[in-house]
């Protein structure tokens, strides 16, 4: 890869949580009438944003302005929150702010934005370049098209206009989107940079803003192996912003990291009983499995694929379950149908290795090393691909290859999964 001057994480690896049909009347009305309940708590600064574009829209109800800022301040919220159903209200906002001006650019960057977070990245790709044709100069345009390109699995192009984000505008988002391609091209060292210079032009107004910049920073220290760097980084980020979901599910996988699967699994609860979540309802249920607490263990992973059911439906993906039942030798056949379904529209490295490791279950192994390799192809350091190519070279009677990937698999991010670690660990011993 080009060596770029200096990503966000993407925006879009939020899990997402079911949304119900919700008219904006009845949203502008509940809303409403939730930031104005009690009077004796302050309300925070984007609820001070809800209300103030509810009244832009009371006095200008046939302009476009309002509806933009109202959307914008949700998806704020709901970025703050944990609490997706926010976004259902953004996109019906949106909606009425383009039937009132089609072209709006205010409203097509919002309308991208909102695509990514729900998954949609061709239509994300579609709605961004329909921007750009207004406006070229505007880097957080080429920052939603970077991150499109990047989940569609054009990289190359996604460098590029990583490269044009940050000659016009070298700020945290776009140091981050550039700590992201490195980081997928396996440049460990220089995604840790790009992710601290992230960190220190992040907006101190923007707290939000702040505490994701130090979880992703902390992140890249995870692959780096420094747990204890990047749990400081995890711990800032909830002081800044305190119960940052982000935030506090790094906190859980330091924990694992350092041997410490009781306070994991506290600080997963704590996340748990704030808003339900697929990811820790997951991570609490392997947890429990570690732990030998079986029933938990069983009722958390129901949890699990209720909510990750309903998470795939709406981002019309179901990459995360798939891999799930993969792992635990659930469903395979079914899971091979979704990903080959999943492969058809997005080429992204990750989607190569969910259908590689698909094709391994169901040992198909010709196509699975030649998929595998297709995730292989940016020289990521992943552990999970790294895994899977370990063992599909195994398979394949190819000892040499298959230490090599089993090496990274078993040594990158000790968090990504204690048994699938262990078993890396077993298997190159046996080499």
């Amino acid at each position: 890869m080009k060596r770029l001057k200096f990503t966000a994480i993407l925006l879009v690896g939020v899990t997402i949580l079911a949304l119900g049909a919700i008219t904006i009347r009845s949203v502008w009305k509940s809303r409403h009438a939730a930031v104005t309940a009690s009077e004796s708590s302050p309300l925070s600064k984007v609820d001070l944003r809800i209300l103030r574009a509810q009244q832009k829209i009371a006095k200008a109800p046939g302009k476009a302005e309002g509806y933009n800022e109202l959307a914008s301040a949700y998806m704020q919220k709901a970025r703050e929150t944990g609490d997706f159903t926010f976004n259902a209200s953004a996109n019906d906002t949106l909606d009425h702010s383009l039937s009132i001006e089609a072209d709006n650019y205010d409203a097509l960057k919002l309308r991208a934005k909102l695509q990514l977070t729900y998954h949609r990245f061709a239509e994300a790709l579609v709605t961004a370049h329909r921007a750009q044709t207004i406006r070229d100069d505007d880097h957080d345009v080429w920052g939603q098209i970077t991150d499109a390109l990047v989940e569609l699995g054009d990289y190359p192009a996604a460098v590029k206009s990583a490269q044009r984000m940050v000659d016009l505008r070298p700020d945290s988002s776009s140091y981050a989107r550039i700590s992201y391609l490195r980081a997928l091209h396996g440049d460990t060292y220089g995604a840790i940079q790009a992710m601290n210079a992230a960190v220190k032009a992040a907006d101190p107004n923007d707290r939000e803003g702040m505490a994701w910049c130090r979880v992703q920073l902390g992140n890249e220290l995870m692959n780096a192996e420094k747990v204890d760097a990047a749990e400081r980084q995890f711990d800032d980020a909830i002081r800044i912003f305190p119960d940052h979901r982000l935030a506090l599910q790094a906190k859980a996988r330091a924990r694992i990291a350092a041997g410490d699967l009781q306070g994991a699994v506290e600080i997963y609860q704590h996340d748990q009983a704030r808003t339900a979540s697929a990811d820790s309802a997951q991570q609490l249920g392997e947890l429990y499995k570690l732990l030998g607490r079986e029933d938990l263990a069983k009722q958390s992973l129901e949890k699990f694929e209720t909510l990750e059911k309903e998470n795939a439906a709406l981002e019309r993906s179901w990459r995360h379950m798939l891999n799930y039942w993969l792992d635990n030798d659930k469903n395979l056949q079914e899971s091979l149908s979704l990903a080959r379904r999943e492969y058809e529209v997005r080429k992204d490295i990750f989607t190569c290795d969910s259908l590689a490791w698909a094709l391994f279950k169901n040992g198909e192994m010709s196509e699975a090393k030649q998929i595998i390799n297709e995730a292989l192809r940016t020289g990521s350091r992943d552990a999970r691909i790294n895994y899977h190519a370990g063992l599909i070279y195994m398979s394949l009677k190819m000892p040499d290859k298959a230490a090599k990937y089993l090496r990274r698999g078993a040594a990158m991010n000790s968090a990504f999964d204690p048994i699938q670690q262990e078993t890396a660990k077993n298997l190159l011993a046996g080499i």
